[in-house]
């Protein structure tokens, strides 16, 4: 494979979308293909899946049947979308991966699932394939929820299933992503509060750093 694969992670409200978007345009500008995609959702299927786990209840599923929904996205999402485009030289970026999940599932439920059922089913359904840079954008919790509450009322869609979990299950997750930002080089850390031009600079200079 010749193309590069950078994940966008962090809780709610942290500035993926526009963070992404804006780094797609400047790869672009350097002449990159690049296929932009999200977890759930980055296929026709996943976009079913992903109605089902963003919107309705937050207690219609329990970990268990929620990670295993997460995976059957996944696995779909490598087979049809990412590794495709990663074998014909495109560098492929997402909103969201496998660490949402470990963070979502493991830490923000506070350890219901244990983290060797979660690796198993990476094991699974992706094997030992890795993104080659993953970006957590840090926020508080309350900033990022205000952002998130904010926006999805101006949008039809609703996706408020994870927004509206107790304070206690946001602070877990990002205590989880921070933890498990410290278990390999791909991980880097960068505080989203802050102006959106400044934070995209930070993220084209990691970017600068590991691919050119």
């Amino acid at each position: 494979m010749s193309g590069r694969f950078i994940t966008f992670e962090g809780g709610e409200g942290c500035g993926k979308t526009t963070q992404i978007a804006l780094l797609v345009e400047y790869l672009k500008a350097k002449g990159i293909e690049v296929v932009v995609t999200k977890e759930p959702g980055g296929t026709p299927i996943g976009q079913e899946l992903r109605k089902m786990l963003c919107t309705g209840d937050k207690d219609k599923f329990d970990a268990v049947a929620e990670a295993l929904l997460y995976y059957a996205d996944r696995r779909i999402h490598m087979q049809q979308k990412v590794l495709p485009a990663l074998k014909s030289g495109a560098w492929v970026v997402s909103d969201r991966f496998a660490d949402s999940t470990m963070a979502y599932q493991y830490y923000g439920y506070n350890k219901r699932l244990s983290k060797e059922m979660l690796d198993k089913l990476y094991e699974m359904t992706v094997g030992d394939f890795y993104p080659d840079l993953t970006i957590i954008l840090d926020i508080d919790p309350k900033i990022g929820l205000a952002r998130s509450f904010a926006r999805n009322n101006l949008s039809d869609a609703k996706e408020t299933r994870h927004e509206s979990r107790e304070t206690e299950f946001h602070e877990n997750l990002r205590r989880g992503f921070l933890e498990i930002a410290k278990t390999a080089e791909r991980y880097a850390v960068l505080n989203a509060d802050m102006s959106v031009d400044d934070l995209h600079e930070r993220v084209v200079a990691l970017v600068e750093k590991r691919f050119f």
